[in-house]
């Protein structure tokens, strides 16, 4: 049998979980691809483990999850957890509560003015005053409930829900006239949703999409910029997030449906739609048996921007980084069983100099940490506590045709030395504290029936604090015609993967 040179296989790569597991089996979950910036780098790409939770406010008197967040200035947010409206300062401290709502589990949506914010909850619409301190209903007969709200050029706009319209407020005021609305013209499919993106509205129908913009109009601002049909609905009115690029140009993504069918993930290029989404990932969507509940926000870290889509009733979450092109599944352990399940957030603001998420279970919010991989941690002065935070790569297919490959070293091309000073407590499966990290190790599983099942595996350790010549090897890993690797981290340590080899000999 011949013996194989040192060889490197594919192993930074996203999600693509194919309907037959045979095809493609690929996982890649709580990392990101990160390619080189240099042209010099000891690979091409690596993959990055996503950022810990860190707790950064919570209110035991929420009723309910974080529904909502923004920005007012530099200094105030507005939360709504539960029935709760809540400002909070830079520091993350509750000033006061401004009043409540009623107490639903459901998104809303607000935009400020710069003096007010509207917010919407689908039936019913308030303002809200920081300054003020005050809570107030909108009890305007012309106002008929809306689902989102943005604001632009001094209007808040807004939608008309179970219609083809859109309204706005006075000018630089919360008043509606009954008079300013207008309508999608593409096509006669409802509106679900729109969306401000380089200052024009995208209306975001069942079926299509279209821009307007303000020409100027006394009689009623905006209008529809010919020729900028988009034969791209919306499925879920939540999933539209706007994202804007290092060259300051915005982009808006959403999950579409039309008049062929629905599933796809799309943002615009110009007045263009394009696919983002792919087979695999539209395969999964498709198995889900609601969509139409999607929630989608973005968020920027270290120059990547990702494009956070969660799936509450299938209990899904999916990130597209723009910079790798890649989709990753996001997730969150229980402690209690060990199961993996949708992301903890739901929303997103820049404040304070932090990437703030919501809770959408508890009135929690977070701060994205790149260097804690804990979730829902809380600093006790000298380390981070908190759940488990995994990070799995399930590799690509390695097969030679029908020969045999025998598999006498694998080696993971990893940062190493990276344990902790002491062990850290982490909730383990079962909700019983675990102590970990100060010798870590990876979970090295591997399958021979195409990636459907995982019954071998041992642990690689990963070298103690400073041992950065330690290596993640593992030897004598049997044979197979059709092999699959699975590498788990569940350590609160960091994780950097830039490869892997594995030395094959190939046998008939």
């Amino acid at each position: 049998m011949p013996q194989a040179p040192l060889n490197q296989f594919p192993f930074v790569g996203g999600s693509y979980l194919a309907r037959s597991r045979n095809f493609d089996a690929q996982r890649t979950v709580n990392l990101y691809a990160e390619t080189s910036g240099s042209g010099n780098s000891k690979s091409i790409a690596c993959l990055i483990g996503t950022p810990g939770t860190v707790d950064w406010n919570s209110s035991a008197a929420a009723a309910g999850g974080v529904r909502g967040q923004i920005r007012f200035s530099a200094d105030v947010a507005v939360v709504v957890r539960g029935k709760n409206v809540d400002k909070i300062d830079a520091t993350g401290t509750v000033s006061t509560t401004l009043g409540t709502i009623p107490n639903l589990s459901t998104p809303v949506s607000m935009a400020s003015n710069g003096i007010v914010i509207m917010m919407v909850t689908g039936p019913e619409g308030y303002v809200i005053d920081p300054t003020a301190g005050t809570v107030t209903q909108i009890v305007d007969p012309d106002f008929y409930g809306a689902d989102v709200v943005w604001f632009i050029n001094g209007y808040f706009v807004f939608n008309k829900p179970g219609t083809q319209q859109y309204q706005i407020t006075r000018l630089y005021s919360t008043v509606i006239d009954p008079l300013d609305f207008a309508s999608a013209e593409g096509a006669p499919d409802l509106l679900i949703s729109l969306i401000v993106v380089n200052n024009e509205v995208l209306l975001l129908g069942e079926n299509t999409a279209e821009f307007h913009a303000n020409s100027g109009n006394p009689d009623f601002p905006f209008e529809l910029i010919r020729g900028t049909l988009i034969e791209q609905g919306c499925a879920a009115k939540f999933s539209a997030a706007k994202m804007t690029d290092g060259n300051g140009v915005g982009t808006a993504f959403w999950l579409t449906r039309n008049e062929a069918g629905q599933g796809m993930v799309v943002r615009n290029v110009g007045y263009q739609p394009q696919r983002i989404s792919d087979h695999a990932l539209e395969f999964a969507i498709q198995n889900y048996s609601r969509i139409d509940d999607a929630v989608g926000y973005t968020y920027q870290q270290e120059g990547h921007n990702f494009y956070m889509l969660s799936f509450p009733t299938a209990n899904a979450t999916w990130c597209y980084d723009t910079s790798a092109e890649l989709w990753h599944e996001r997730a969150w352990r229980n402690p209690v069983d060990g199961s993996l399940n949708r992301h903890r957030t739901w929303n997103h603001m820049f404040f304070g100099g932090k990437n703030l998420v919501g809770d959408w279970a508890v009135g929690t919010i977070y701060e994205f940490d790149l260097d804690v991989q804990v979730d829902r941690a809380i600093f006790d002065g000298a380390n981070y506590f908190g759940e488990t935070l995994p990070a799995i790569r399930q590799c690509p297919h390695l097969s030679s045709g029908d020969l045999w490959q025998i598999f006498d070293r694998l080696w993971i091309d990893m940062e190493t030395g990276v344990g902790l000073f002491r062990d850290a407590v982490v909730n383990a499966a079962g909700g019983s504290p675990s102590s970990v990290g100060k010798n870590p190790q990876l979970l090295l599983e591997w399958s021979d029936d195409g990636g459907h099942t995982f019954p071998n595996s041992m642990l690689v350790p990963i070298g103690k604090l400073g041992e950065k010549r330690a290596r993640a090897v593992a030897r004598r890993l049997g044979k197979s015609r059709d092999r699959v690797f699975r590498v788990t981290i569940t350590d609160p340590v960091k994780r950097v993967f830039n490869g892997a080899g594995c030395n094959v000999r190939v046998a008939a």
